[in-house]
């Protein structure tokens, strides 16, 4: 599999060595943003914790295994994380 992210990080003048994608599409209009406010972060924060909702897999976003949203809610889980 790293052929296939070094191929595509070539194409993509974004990368200096790989690109990993999820998904069919490659969606190269991300860019970076500065956490400035709480607000700003916990907007990102609840983003990233709802995709597992969004995506069907799961009903509350505390149930995605591999998400830190429930450390956030009070439980333990996978991986040790720094909260924001």
């Amino acid at each position: 599999m790293l052929w296939l992210f070094r191929s595509a990080g070539k194409k993509n003048a974004n990368n200096k060595h790989y690109q990993f994608w999820c998904g069919t599409t490659i969606r190269q209009n991300n860019q970076p943003k500065e956490l400035e406010t709480n607000q700003f972060k916990d907007e990102k924060l609840n983003y990233i914790h709802l995709n597992p909702v969004e995506a069907g897999l799961v009903n509350e976003p505390e149930h995605y295994r591999y998400s830190s949203a429930i450390d956030y809610s009070g439980g333990k889980g996978l991986v040790k994380i720094c909260f924001l």
